[in-house]
Order: C-alpha cells, then sequence, then structure tokens
C-alpha cells in the first residue's frame, strides 16, 4: 500500500525539524562551553594550570568536600 502525499510530506517535515533541532543544540552547547571555558580560565585557574587541570581540581574539591 502506497503512503499518501500527505504522510511523506510530514516525514520531510519531521526530518528538517529534527536536523535544525540537533544543529540548534550543537550551536548552544558549543558556545556555553566557550563562556564557561572563559569563565575558568579567568577567575578560577590557579597560576601555570589549565582550563581542564582547573576544572578536574575544581570537581575533585567538589566531591572531597561531599565526603
Amino acid at each position: 500500500m502506497a503512503k499518501s502525499k500527505l504522510v511523506n510530506a510530514n516525514e520531510k517535515l519531521a526530518e528538517k525539524v529534527t536536523a535544525t533541532f540537533g544543529a540548534i543544540q550543537d550551536r548552544v552547547v558549543s558556545g556555553y562551553t566557550k563562556m564557561e571555558d572563559a569563565f575558568v580560565d579567568r577567575y578560577l585557574t590557579r597560576d601555570g594550570e589549565s582550563v581542564e587541570e582547573a576544572k578536574a581540581r575544581l570537581k575533585r574539591e567538589l566531591e572531597e568536600s561531599k565526603q
């Protein structure tokens, strides 16, 4: 049984909406990560410490404080 034109159009629309949502989501996450890294770099790093090292240190300190 062949699909109707309406079903085909609905499937194409769903694919486009999903692809667009994925692109927007990627941009938002990328933008947030850049802001987070800039904040950590500016305010939370210690002398000679990279952003990744500072994030790991902060995570470790948070886990230690919970215990």
